[in-house]
C-alpha cells in the first residue's frame, strides 16, 4: 500500500496540484496517494510484533504461512475488468464488474450480498460520475 501511494503521488506531481481553494488536476491523486501510503504505514506499525493466535493457525482451510490469494486475485481482476469494460461497455457495465468480481474475493459474501452492492454502486455511479461531476463515459456504449 505505502508504494501504490506513493507512486500515486508521484505521478500526480506530474500534473498542476493547485492548493485546497483552487484545486488542479493532480491535487486528488496526490492526496489520495499520500492517504494511501500514510495508512500503509499505520498497518506496518500496528501489526509489528503480533504473533498470530493459536486457533488462528489454520484459516478457510489454508495453513499459516500460506497466503490465501482469493481476495487479491479478485480484486486485481476486478480492476482489469473496469478497465476493459469502462473502454468497450460504459460506465455502468465497467462498475457492475469491478463490484461484483471484487466482492467475490470476500469468502464472507454471498451471491445476494454482492449483487445489492452491485446495485447500490451503480446506484451511485451514475448520480455522482454521470449525473453531479458529467463524467465523459457513457453509461452504455457497445465498442472502443
Amino acid at each position: 500500500m505505502v508504494i501504490v501511494g506513493l507512486a500515486a503521488a508521484y505521478a500526480g506531481y506530474g500534473y498542476r496540484v493547485g492548493e485546497l481553494a483552487h484545486m488542479g488536476p493532480g491535487f486528488f491523486p496526490v492526496a489520495l496517494g499520500l492517504l494511501l501510503a500514510f495508512i500503509g504505514l499505520l498497518m506496518v506499525i500496528s501489526a509489528r510484533g503480533q504473533q498470530p493466535a493459536p486457533e488462528a493457525a489454520v484459516s478457510h482451510g489454508h495453513p499459516a504461512g500460506l497466503p490465501d490469494l482469493r481476495g487479491c486475485v479478485c480484486i486485481v481482476l476486478g480492476i482489469l475488468a473496469f478497465l476493459l469494460l469502462g473502454e468497450y461497455g460504459g460506465l455502468l457495465p465497467a462498475t457492475f464488474a469491478i463490484v461484483f468480481i471484487s466482492a467475490l474475493g470476500d469468502r464472507d459474501n454471498t451471491l445476494r450480498e454482492a449483487l445489492l452492492l452491485v446495485l447500490a454502486m451503480m446506484a451511485i455511479a451514475v448520480v455522482v460520475f454521470w449525473w453531479a461531476l458529467s463524467l465523459q463515459l457513457p453509461l452504455f456504449q457497445w465498442g472502443g
